[in-house]
């Protein structure tokens, strides 16, 4: 019997197009949209994919494994109707030179107020203004898994002081202080740049809170690349609009879109990206260099082998 494969993603025909010359055997069906899904849900053994609903998960009776797109699996992890039996693998490794630069280019662009040039360069306005450096500040890094590492790496070439919070500790030269997660609020405490870059799980959902940017300095900048909900947005925007802290730049939000009336539009102090940390010109090659491989270990039969394999409680 062969084994149907569902692509869905807005570059899903890109997929398949590197896909079907190599692997001949299996049926693929390529769309951009869960409307374009159709009958082929109920043959789908694999899908490839960053998000599906639920609704369409409950006809997927012979649905064996999900290889997520990107590294955060919990918006397919937690779809009430998908089988416990399921396997799910993830595209972990392959984001740290991306996602380290975004973090670069997002304290760089809050230490110089950079949207406010570009708001003067629309209006034609000359105007100047010393500009803060990263060299000799400190940065808090909460998660240090590939991307925090990569993180780490490029603060460490800017001469920054690196604190790292982890529930393992590592051994890293890029690290100068490394701590567990009881030390976060002396962590951000001491910090002036604050990076969110660990997983959404059930400890870590909204585990920065009043209290957490409450002990931040004023002058200090919280940036987050994970998930929306790490964060209680609603603290945040109280944190932001009484100075609590300098300002923010953030990446992803608890809804997305974010909504039109929400108050982080018309924020100063805020730098708001569409969750494109990840996203460059060359993410097709990059998951298909792990997708390839589980997918010849999948036809082998090797299914405890699959690369990036996720432990599901």
């Amino acid at each position: 019997m062969n084994t149907h494969l569902l692509i869905l993603d807005p570059s899903a025909e890109k997929y398949k197009k590197a896909l079907q010359p190599k692997f001949p055997e299996v049926v693929i069906h390529a769309t951009t949209q869960e409307e374009g899904v159709g009958a082929f849900i109920e043959k789908m053994h694999v899908l490839l994919t960053f998000r599906i609903s639920d609704d369409l998960i409950k006809k997927a009776g012979n649905l064996q494994w999900i290889q997520a797109m990107g590294t955060g699996v919990d918006r397919l992890m937690y779809l009430p109707s998908l089988r416990k039996e399921v396997l799910i693998t993830s595209t972990r490794g392959i984001h740290g030179p991306q996602m380290s630069e975004m973090a670069l280019l997002l304290m760089l662009s809050l230490s110089r107020n950079f949207p406010q040039t570009v708001r003067n360069q629309d209006q034609e306005i000359w105007e100047r203004w010393p500009g803060e450096m990263l060299y000799q500040k400190k940065v808090g890094i909460l998660g240090i898994g590939v991307i925090g590492r990569e993180i780490a790496l490029k603060c460490k070439a800017f001469g920054m002081t690196v604190f790292g919070i982890s529930r393992r500790e590592k051994n890293l030269d890029a690290i100068d202080y490394f701590y567990g997660p009881k030390d976060l609020l002396k962590v951000m405490s001491e910090v002036d740049y604050f990076i969110i870059a660990v997983p959404l799980t059930p400890e870590t959902r909204m585990m920065i809170g009043s209290q957490a940017l409450s002990s931040m300095k004023p002058t200090a900048f919280l940036i987050n690349l994970a998930r929306g909900a790490i964060i209680d947005e609603d603290a945040l925007v109280h944190a932001l609009n009484s100075k609590t802290i300098a300002g923010a730049a953030l990446d992803v939000f608890s809804q997305e879109p974010l909504p039109k009336e929400h108050p982080f539009w018309k924020m100063r102090n805020v730098i708001i990206t569409p969750h494109m940390g990840g996203w460059v010109t060359n993410y097709a090659e990059q998951v298909l260099g792990i997708f390839e491989d589980n997918l010849q270990r999948f036809l082998r039969g090797e299914r405890e082998t699959l690369v990036n394999l996720v432990e599901r409680h």
